[in-house]
């Protein structure tokens, strides 16, 4: 295990890694830290207690903001909100994210992102504006979804319940990459490295994106705002980040709206076409050249493949009997709709019969930890019935599809 060195009181915080850039009037002081230090979190405390100071930015979003000050933020979570919006995906990373920085904080003995919460403090106690530069997790998981294939995507999701699950001490040279790079960087690092568009969602982007918040803090001033800030971030930005600075010259209202745009899937979703026009049309080609029959048998095998495999999928997942029967109507259907889940549907029913409780959001993130925990903590199982009723149905529809196939040719 690595050891921290807690440095003393008195820190000579520019000793640390940091950036001074002077820009539409205003100097900015960029201190690169890292998220796993408590001599980053003595360096921040002390620049900011210095007085050289009249405002404070810190790497973070509300969300995270809110997780780090707020221990009852994750009780206040409305789950059947979640899955009606379709961010199933993006509060499981946001667990996977929290999962690995607990597992830091045992390890470590110091909170991720301590020295942020440490910034902003600070910075409130002593009445200066704070400033959350970061991009929101779930935009920013948003984006890079929309750019990957439904195969990457699949590894993303197979790779955030492996996260969740994972309760092995985090490697040396994890943590020592942690110290010089990004929490999001880290804890899905290898995705990252495998994908240029995650690299560039994740990193490079809100490398540009903080930059852009500098910028807009300092324009929307209008000559009475900050003239010296102090902005708190990770090493593995501090490079990027000073570069943007001196170099944007866009509209800072423009290059955020760009940074938060979703984009939408260009074309029409021709895989849900070709699916939709295969089983229909297999259905039709059934009964006129087999008759009653012939149609009613791929009917109902197409059913029972699609319907009863996310029906097993919701009730290894500990569904209520009302989720599972919920599932297998919902099953053969969902496939032929694009903005349609299998396991939107199962959870849904789910969360309304077998409703979290204030426990079992205060439980989750250890619960999610063991495999016990997944079928016991009611949050977790909703989660657990999204996935595997989902994954359940996209195996059916192979399954029946192959079905169909050999009796229209067989």
């Amino acid at each position: 295990m690595t050891d921290i060195v807690t440095q003393p009181p008195a820190v000579d915080w520019l000793q640390q890694p940091h950036e001074v850039i002077e820009r539409d009037g205003v100097r900015f002081t960029l201190l690169g830290t890292a998220h796993v230090s408590k001599a980053s979190v003595e360096a921040v405390k002390a620049a900011v207690a210095s007085g050289q100071y009249d405002s404070v930015a810190v790497e973070l979003d509300a969300g995270r903001m809110q997780s780090l000050t707020d221990p009852d933020a994750l009780a206040k979570l409305d789950i059947v909100k979640v899955l009606r919006e379709g961010k199933t995906h993006l509060f499981a990373a946001n667990l996977a994210l929290a999962a690995y920085q607990r597992r830091l904080a045992e390890q470590l003995d110091v909170e991720p992102g301590a020295e942020l919460k440490a910034g902003a403090l600070d910075a409130q106690a002593m009445g200066l504006p704070v400033h959350l530069i970061d991009r929101e997790v779930g935009l920013t998981f948003k984006r890079a979804l929309k750019r990957l294939s439904w195969w990457g995507r699949a590894k993303i999701s197979a790779g955030i319940m492996m996260a969740m699950l994972d309760d092995e001490e985090v490697a040396d040279d994890e943590i020592e990459k942690l110290k010089q790079g990004d929490m999001l960087e880290s804890s899905f690092g290898e995705f990252a490295a495998q994908s240029p568009a995650l690299y560039e969602t994740i990193i490079a982007e809100r490398d540009q994106y903080m930059a852009t918040r500098l910028r807009q803090v300092a324009r929307d001033s209008h000559g009475d705002g900050p003239r010296e800030v102090l902005a708190v971030v990770g090493a593995g930005h501090l490079q990027g980040l000073a570069r943007h600075l001196r170099e944007d010259i866009s509209d800072p209202a423009r290059q955020l709206a760009d940074l938060e745009y979703i984009p939408e899937k260009r074309g029409l979703p021709w895989f849900t076409i070709a699916l939709t026009a295969f089983v229909v049309g297999g259905f039709a080609w059934g009964f006129y050249r087999g008759g009653v029959d012939v149609g009613s048998d791929l009917i109902v095998q197409w059913v029972l493949a699609t319907g009863g495999l996310g029906a097993l999928g919701c009730a290894l997942a500990g569904g209520h009997p009302l989720s599972i029967l919920a599932a297998f109507i919902s099953s053969p259907l969902t496939p032929l709709h694009p903005a349609l889940a299998s396991g939107t549907v199962s959870g849904l029913v789910e969360a309304s019969l077998r409703k979290p409780t204030y426990a079992d959001f205060m439980a989750l993130r250890q619960d999610v930890q063991s495999v016990k925990g997944w079928w016991t903590n009611r949050v977790a199982r909703i989660l657990l019935n999204f996935f595997l009723t989902s994954l359940g149905t996209a195996i059916g529809v192979w399954t029946g599809g192959l079905r169909m196939l050999g009796k229209l040719f067989g």
